[in-house]
């Protein structure tokens, strides 16, 4: 009795479906990637800020964050959540007050000639310094400078500055508004090149 062969299994394509099934998984996989921080860098300052040594100090708000993430504000030691209601009384001022910053007089469009506050915030980094304390910091004050802008703009054109911004598209005149609240309200924060500060061995 003859034994009945096998046939062999033609495996000549087999390559060729590894590779087809190799570049379907590459493209429908997703890959968890890192996404780092998710803030937005700081926006750039709405007018150049002059040098500070030609600036007089009492238009200066001095902000030191040392090795230990603690705050140093105006030569007082500071909580983090302390330091937006204190920036926002730097920023608004009160003209004819010596220890607040100056005013200037300017023209604005939708307001006419107003007194602006020569308001600067100086932030000074220690190279320690955790990029938590950094990012805790920088939100503040931008909520600072927002906070009054809201306030403002809901005064004179009866809206808030951030529908001003949502609705910015749509007519001119509400740019000319913008405009004008980020005129009064000038962000002026000056960061300075980390360094050694102090708060740590």
């Amino acid at each position: 009795m003859s034994r009945r062969e096998i046939p062999e299994i033609n495996a000549g394509s087999m390559a060729d479906i590894a590779f087809l099934l190799l570049i379907f998984f590459l493209v429908t996989t997703t890959m968890d990637t890192d996404t780092g921080l998710i803030r937005k860098l700081p926006p750039p300052i709405d007018e150049p800020v002059e040098d500070q040594d030609k600036v007089k100090q009492r238009n200066i708000f001095e902000i030191l964050v040392n090795a230990n993430d603690q705050l140093l504000v105006e030569g007082e030691y500071m909580q983090v959540t302390e330091l937006r209601e204190k920036a926002k009384v730097f920023i608004k001022s009160e003209p004819g007050n010596e220890s607040m910053p100056e005013f200037k007089e300017t023209e604005i469009p939708q307001l006419g000639v107003v007194p602006v506050s020569k308001q600067i915030i100086s932030l000074q980094n220690d190279n320690g310094t955790s990029y938590e304390m950094y990012i805790k910091v920088q939100n503040e004050l931008v909520a600072a400078y927002n906070e009054l802008r809201n306030e403002f703009a809901q005064q004179k054109f009866g809206k808030p500055y951030t529908e001003l911004v949502q609705k910015s598209g749509s007519s001119e005149l509400i740019k000319e508004k913008m405009k004008a609240v980020k005129k009064f309200y000038p962000q002026r924060i000056s960061e300075a090149e980390p360094k050694k500060v102090g708060g740590a061995e």
